[in-house]
């Protein structure tokens, strides 16, 4: 039985010819977030809100009162609440929550290093918001109380960082196939959401939130490659949390 199983295993997690796919995938597509965070920042350190910025905003606004938004008033209303997701008080609750969970679980280096990733997204976050020095939307009325500059949006950027970091950490869990793409998937369409929301509601510009998407997981991705680095070089694999051996595969 234990010679049949091997094979199968295998095949199943070939660790290392994975890993080193995954990790050249990864560089790739840092690469190219980074590559189009400069790009939109290089716009934006002109200081003129960018063409399509006015477009998408004015579109969202009735022509006649730009202070008032077309959409529905439920999705305004919606859109407050989809916004709290993504807010410091709601991530710092949701972090600390699964870091207890991985303190439980007995994992108390990715605990560190899921808030290490976090924190560091936060540190970046303030540092490029005070040196682009961004105004908020200036030619609506906001439907928030915002402080900060404008870009990259905080929202976007360490809900992307947050959530992507959980959302895959979660995805290792399970060895089923559709468990970890409907994780990976509710993870992304969360991020999209907070992101679209900060938008309806007059706080940033399209740029603001493409850009704290790109920072974000671009800084999540490598994070997320420093903890199976760390991990693995210490395991002897790729994976933080091994799934569970009693879960069918997917």
């Amino acid at each position: 039985m234990e010679g049949s199983k091997k094979p199968l295993r295998q095949k199943r997690f070939p660790l290392r010819r994975r890993s080193q796919a995954w990790f050249f995938g990864s560089i790739s597509t840092i690469a190219a977030l980074l590559l189009a965070f400069g790009i939109l920042a290089q716009e934006v350190s002109k200081g003129e809100p960018l063409a399509f910025d006015q477009k998408v905003m004015l579109a969202l606004r009735n022509p006649a009162n730009p202070s008032v938004p077309v959409d529905p008033a439920w999705w305004h209303d919606a859109a407050r609440d989809i916004t709290s997701l993504g807010s410091t008080m709601v991530l710092t609750m949701v972090t600390l929550g699964v870091m207890g969970y991985l303190f439980l679980a007995r994992r108390p280096r990715v605990a560190w290093m899921l808030l290490g990733a976090v924190l560091g997204g936060v540190a970046l976050n303030s540092i490029l918001k005070f040196a682009f020095a961004r105004p908020r939307p200036d030619f609506i009325i906001h439907a928030e109380w915002v402080f900060t500059p404008s870009f990259p949006s905080g929202h976007a950027t360490l809900s992307a960082i947050t959530y992507s970091t959980i959302g895959v950490l979660l995805a290792q869990i399970h060895s089923s196939r559709r468990l970890r793409v409907y994780l990976i998937s509710m993870t992304a369409l969360l991020i999209l959401l907070i992101g679209v929301s900060r938008i309806c509601l007059g706080v940033h510009y399209l740029s603001d939130v493409l850009g704290g998407w790109c920072i974000g997981a671009a800084w999540a991705m490598a994070c997320w490659e420093l903890m199976v680095w760390q991990q693995g070089s210490r395991l002897g694999g790729n994976r933080l949390i091994s799934p569970d051996a009693r879960e069918p595969p997917g």
